[in-house]
């Protein structure tokens, strides 16, 4: 049986439309700086279908960011600027706004009714790609983010997680693995990791385990290759890609919510999807568009 960790994730927006943009208020108003994640980003493939909008549609003057901390790093350095990454992710360099009324919350997560929300999915190489010693690695850590154990250092980090069975460690010696992909689940894969060694850490065997962040798409094909033991993925896999690694190859392990986030002197509140769409396609340029002005 699948067992699900719920994370929440948040996404970084301005104010809204006509009467929606509840919340909003100021002084002068600006043209509004779109940022997006590049091709290949999970949160993207996730945040565009969440909006109804194709890739191609995307505005084409988008400040197009590799990682998640680059979308936080440019929207925290912007008064005009808009983006959206995991809830994981927020800090207080940028504040998160609500979306068609609700904030993003665990709760609202977990209920639906926060509608910005996708999956944390890893998906695995085919055994015969690794060594007996890695396939032997690769598995026990697999059950231990499954376990009660795993999951404790998931409610940890902020995410919401479902009881699960003890960890049994089954490691008959040691091997190094490298998981890669998303870098919305990498700084909780980490946490995962290192809480894992320390797990192990009385069996005496030497276990590497290297984390590196890429995108959802360089998850896929570094499992597919065999280049990674594990990729990290942060959204629906496609029919394709479940045909590929097979009902066995892959698990969810949490559901994350995707936040609008704006820069800390933004005095939007709330935005509704439609005008959050409306943003990303273009047709929304300016804050005075939107009922938003700056003090």
């Amino acid at each position: 049986m699948k067992k699900f960790l719920l994370a929440v994730a948040t996404i970084a927006l301005a104010c809204g439309i006509g009467v929606a943009a509840v919340g909003c208020g100021g002084g002068d108003d600006g043209d509004i700086t779109v940022v997006s994640r590049v091709v290949g980003s999970g949160t993207r493939d996730a945040f565009m279908e969440l909006i109804g909008l194709e890739d191609d549609q995307l505005f084409e003057d988008s400040s197009l960011q590799q990682e998640t901390q680059n979308v936080i790093t440019t929207v925290s350095g912007n008064d005009k600027a808009i983006g959206y990454i995991s809830l994981g992710s927020l800090n207080d360099n940028v504040k998160d706004i609500k979306v068609d009324g609700v904030d993003a919350t665990e709760e609202n997560i977990k209920s639906g009714s926060y509608k910005m929300a996708r999956p944390f999915v890893l998906v695995w190489t085919d055994s015969s790609k690794l060594s007996a010693a890695e396939k032997e690695l690769r598995d026990d850590f697999l059950n231990y983010m499954m376990s009660t154990e795993g999951q404790a250092v998931v409610s940890a980090e902020g995410y919401v997680s479902v009881s699960s069975e003890a960890y049994t460690c089954s490691l008959t010696q040691g091997a190094t693995i490298r998981i890669s992909g998303s870098t919305s689940v990498a700084p909780l894969m980490v946490e995962l990791v290192d809480a894992y060694k320390q797990e192990i850490s009385n069996t005496g065997y030497s276990v590497t385990i290297n984390v590196e962040q890429g995108g959802s798409g360089v998850g896929i094909n570094d499992a597919k290759s065999g280049e990674s033991a594990i990729g990290m993925v942060s959204r629906e896999l496609s029919d394709s890609e479940i045909t590929t690694f097979g009902e066995s190859g892959y698990e969810t392990i949490a559901q994350d919510g995707i936040a609008i986030i704006v820069n800390n002197n933004n005095p939007c509140t709330n935005l509704t999807v439609a005008q959050i769409k409306g943003i990303y396609e273009g047709s929304v340029r300016n804050w005075s568009d939107v009922g938003v002005e700056f003090n």
